[in-house]
């Protein structure tokens, strides 16, 4: 099954700009559906964006527009880059590979849009 770390998060000002990452490993990653996910405090985990395998890209309607998702598999690595971030976004990320019969979840990283 593979394993999931996230980086990139952190605390930025309204209207900033972050850039997830989401390294794998133990996988085989090119196979995987990959996405984001986030949850916010008392709220329930929600979708982001997903990327296919051969690189087509979904996003919520609240980010569509602000957030891009990519993939590089020759470093096994999926990032989500946010821009225009709003107090809204604030939650933690997580990300999600979702394969024939499994689906593996990262530990998260904390996002919080503040000024």
């Amino acid at each position: 099954q593979v394993q999931l770390v996230e980086s990139g998060g952190g605390l930025v000002q309204p209207g900033g700009s972050l850039r997830l990452s989401c390294a794998a490993s133990g996988g085989i990653f090119s196979t995987y559906l990959m996405g984001w996910y986030r949850q916010a405090p008392g709220k329930q985990r929600e979708f982001v964006a997903v990327i296919s395998r051969g690189g087509s890209s979904t996003y919520a309607e609240s980010v569509k527009g602000r957030f891009t998702i990519s993939r590089d598999n020759a470093k096994n690595t999926v990032f989500l880059q946010m821009n225009n971030l709003k107090p809204d976004d604030t939650a933690v990320y997580y990300c999600n590979a979702d394969g024939t019969g499994s689906s593996s979840w990262g530990q998260g990283t904390q996002v919080t849009v503040s000024s």
